[in-house]
């Protein structure tokens, strides 16, 4: 029998070892940034463009290669970081192992261009499949521009299985978010298609992370400062104030290496513990600086697993650090600002507050009504404030204090009206199904309801959800939900992230009555919304849908259709907690009943139960 076992080409072995390391433009993108960092740039820029696929372009003015180096970059395992064993225990270095561009070389066509300081010219090489097609000396300043351009050509089932350009652009927008917290001294600048997404000025940290994450963090950060002997920990977390339902803004850093762990992760909500909800999420950003040789950072091809030597040393102090920020912002709260010295010649710091002042202010009607008891109903015999009573006074031939509910029967938009808490839906209810009678709230949480058997107890915001699921599913099967056009637009400025994730789900929204344009840098304008959005609550509705969309993401099983479903339905269901009429509950109990799938939420919840009035019986012994 002949010899069947053989080694394989090079190109071969390339391709599969890249498999590893790029599994799609956005693991390029890293790679790519974490060289120019570990080159000792000061500005980086990236350029994408079809979301990586067609072209990812990273520049910087780091100190360059020379010729042979810049050759030899492309070789497998050839690095400049490591000469013997006891180096891999002491990284410094973001890239270590050799591989980030010869598995890029190995799937796309690259042109590097670069030039140390000190050389006349730089390096231009041509790389088509691994195999250098060009090499010349080019005219460049210094620092080193490398360009992949048409990923996998080379391996077309790969590219097939790449999704949509919004998607792989959120994941390339998540790489560069964490390099470039990690490193608030350089300039990092992000275009997409032209247009600049990201223009990061060297800086502080919390500003790098406000430049990041959103204006909304500006005053809501709380500084994380510790030093031992084994372990620096430094950064921010977000007040408690600041919880979201998605672990989006999380960010653990360890010697400026982002990375993923679920232990640290644990440490931190434990320091929130009681503070927040049990499914919110805190923000943070927090930096661990310890010896290299304490930690393993080559257990994953991604890196961003890594193996602690003492776990339950760094445990503890990431939590009491959390926990001793914390306490120190609840007792003296920081500011970012300095009180105006003017402030302190006014007449109400400077003045003493004299007995006679006491007595004058004490004796007006105004005090007296705040603070004498019994006095709401009198307020406007015992103030000047007497003004105020015209606003509620019925007008002349009316009789009450108040306008009395219309005896007709209501319409959508006059309980809409009443009630901006809850909106009935009654897009396809044709006649009543069900035969609940004598509907009670409990708890403004659950509504009960007589039948001919017993009685039923609905959840009103299980009950909601479903409604609002099946009326998104029909707008998307052909019947699309009216838009109301806003008399005035709304402008929403979004952070860079949810910017990419809204302009991924623009056709969907539309049918679902949201009519939005982009109107300049991570900004839309709201033209038009559902007619059942209140006024003025748009951009709220907005923004928690997108962080409901994040939650559900998740979860791989969902596609994106079902995820922006889902979330639509629980944002904009009533939640409990929420006082109804007999007119919203009977509506409520009506839309339920018409639905496909009555008994549970799109998320699988129970809807309703119900109870026999035989058992009830049995219950009493009748």
């Amino acid at each position: 029998m002949p010899d069947i076992i053989q080694l394989l080409p090079d190109n071969i072995a390339n391709q599969i070892a890249a498999g590893e390391v790029i599994q799609r433009p956005a693991s390029a993108v890293k790679e790519l940034l974490e060289n120019a960092v570990d080159a000792g740039a000061t500005e980086i820029k990236l350029i994408v463009n079809d979301a990586g696929k067609a072209l990812i372009q990273v520049i910087d003015n780091g100190k360059g290669m020379s010729e042979t180096d810049a050759r030899m970059s492309f070789e497998r395992h050839a690095t400049s970081k490591i000469k013997n064993i006891d180096d891999l225990f002491h990284i410094k270095t973001m890239g270590f192992r050799g591989e980030a561009l010869a598995s890029i070389a190995a799937v796309s066509q690259v042109e590097l261009k670069s030039k140390k300081a000190e050389d006349i010219t730089g390096t231009y090489i041509e790389i088509d499949n691994s195999v250098v097609k060009k090499q010349e000396p080019v005219a460049m300043p210094q620092g080193t521009s490398i360009a992949m351009k048409n990923l996998f050509f080379n391996v077309p089932a790969r590219r097939n299985f790449l999704k949509s350009n919004p998607s792989e652009l959120r994941h390339i927008v998540d790489e560069f978010i964490r390099v470039a917290m990690a490193f608030p001294s350089v300039f990092f600048s992000l275009t997409s298609n032209a247009q600049e997404v990201f223009h990061l000025e060297n800086g502080s940290m919390k500003q790098r992370i406000v430049q990041l994450l959103g204006n909304s963090y500006n005053a809501k950060l709380v500084s994380v400062q510790e030093q031992s002997d084994y372990m620096n920990i430094y950064g921010f977390v977000g007040k408690p104030e600041t919880a979201k339902k998605t672990r989006g803004d999380q960010y653990f850093f360890v010697n400026n290496r982002f990375i993923k762990s679920a232990y640290l992760n644990h440490a931190v909500m434990g320091a929130f513990d009681e503070m927040i909800a049990k499914d919110s999420f805190p923000m943070y950003t927090l930096f661990i600086d310890l010896d290299p040789s304490q930690i393993d950072i080559n257990v994953h091809p991604t890196k961003q697993e890594i193996k602690f030597e003492d776990e339950k040393i760094v445990y503890a102090f990431v939590k009491s650090a959390v926990k001793h920020a914390l306490a120190q912002f609840s007792i003296t709260p920081t500011l970012d600002f300095e009180l105006d010295s003017s402030i302190q010649h006014l007449d109400a710091v400077s003045k003493p507050f004299t007995a006679e002042r006491k007595s004058s202010v004490a004796s007006s009607s105004l005090y007296n009504t705040f603070t004498q008891k019994n006095q709401a109903h009198f307020i406007e015999n015992k103030s000047e404030l007497k003004h105020w009573k015209d606003l509620y006074e019925p007008s002349s031939g009316e009789s009450g204090a108040l306008n009395p509910m219309p005896a007709s029967p209501l319409t959508n938009a006059e309980v809409a009206n009443r009630e901006p808490g809850f909106v009935p839906l009654r897009a396809f209810v044709t006649t009543a199904p069900t035969a609940l009678e004598h509907l009670t709230q409990l708890h403004h949480t659950y509504i009960m309801g007589q039948n001919e058997d017993g009685f039923m107890v609905i959840h009103q915001q299980n009950a909601h959800e479903r409604i609002l699921y099946e009326r998104f599913m029909k707008a998307v099967a052909g019947k699309p939900i009216a838009i109301q056009q806003n008399l005035f637009p709304i402008t929403i400025e979004l952070a860079a992230m949810d910017m990419v994730i809204l302009t991924e789900l623009l056709p969907e929204l539309h049918l679902l009555g949201y009519h939005l344009e982009p109107f300049g840098k991570n900004t839309f304008v709201i033209q038009g919304t559902p007619a059942d959005v209140d006024q003025g609550n748009e951009k709220t509705a907005i923004e928690k849908m997108l962080e409901q969309f994040k939650h559900f993401s998740a979860d791989l099983k969902y596609t994106k259709r079902e995820k922006l479903f889902r979330s639509m339905a629980w944002q904009r269901a009533v939640k409990g907690g929420t006082a109804l009429t007999q007119k919203e509950m009977k509506i409520l109990v009506e839309d339920l009943f018409a639905c496909n799938t009555p008994n549970i939420t799109p998320n699988g919840k129970p809807v309703y139960t119900s109870f026999k009035k035989n058992e009830l019986d049995k219950m009493f012994g009748r």
